[in-house]
């Protein structure tokens, strides 16, 4: 049965990848970047590769909330329903570090931006009968501090990277316990995979960046993970495919996980 799937981050990368083979399996994929004249090549490329004519692009600047929260509103407009949410957008080193708000960029873009869309969508969401989030987390997991999150300091990108990795997932299993009906799984999609991203951060890749799409499609569509809600897949402990493993301790203290989400909604001004 063909699903509705949402990608953030799909011009290039997995995220692009993920979106070319859900498309090739007949599904409709709403694709999504910053640049309106890049997500309509990759829309056009896709429905090329795939004669799949149901692709859609979506664009908004996910370092800056308030066109996160523009985008929200026009997916609630134009999508009725949504099977699928794969946040897969990330970034990690930026010539900018700081965006308009003071806040780091890669904390903006990797947590508090798929944060604001996703808790923005999710009556979509709940219009599907077996809905599920899937959001793209990372062996590097840093516990979170408080400056670096309100942008009072700045830490090593790596340092920030990590902790705005562990926010997503701390987020992920609380939003698994709140939306029991939702399916909502952490995943490192596999360390140093053959893309942009991690090429430009270190010059090197450890493993074919199929590795990390083939997870991804995975656990949106399979049968195998549907009870598996509130659970963190490490793809890098296994070849070809992990498994289920803990994430960082501070992900299963509730404590910290309502400090960390109280935190972000003063932030964000809910």
């Amino acid at each position: 049965m063909s699903k509705t799937i949402l990608i953030t981050g799909s011009t290039d990368g997995i995220g692009k990848l993920t979106a070319l083979k859900l498309a090739t399996q007949g599904h409709t994929i709403y694709t999504h970047g910053r640049s309106e004249a890049k997500v309509a090549a990759v829309v056009s490329e896709i429905k090329t590769a795939t004669n799949n004519q149901n692709i859609y692009g979506l664009v908004a600047d996910f370092s800056d909330l308030e066109a996160v929260s523009n985008l929200a509103k026009q997916i609630k407009n134009d999508i009725p329903k949504i099977d699928i949410l794969i946040n897969n957008a990330g970034i990690f080193k930026t010539k900018e570090t700081l965006n308009n708000n003071g806040l780091d960029i890669r904390m903006v873009v990797n947590y508090l931006a798929p944060y604001v869309l996703t808790n923005a969508i999710l009556p979509n969401i709940k219009q599907s009968e077996a809905s599920r989030i899937i959001n793209l987390s990372s062996a590097a997991q840093a516990p979170v501090s408080e400056a670096v999150l309100i942008g009072k300091e700045q830490d090593s990108e790596n340092s920030t990277y990590a902790q705005s990795k562990l926010a997503l997932t701390m987020w992920t299993f609380h939003l698994a316990k709140q939306e029991p009906n939702i399916t909502v799984i952490a995943v490192n999609p596999g360390s140093l995979l053959n893309t942009k991203m991690a090429n430009e951060a270190y010059g090197q890749h450890w493993s074919p960046a199929e590795k990390g799409v083939d997870i991804l499609v995975d656990l949106a569509l399979s049968e195998d993970y549907k009870n598996d809600s509130g659970k963190y897949f490490d793809n890098d402990k296994g070849d070809p495919k992990g498994y289920f493993s803990p994430a960082h301790a501070d992900a299963y203290s509730n404590e910290k996980i309502k400090n960390l989400l109280a935190l972000t909604d003063s932030l964000i001004g809910k």
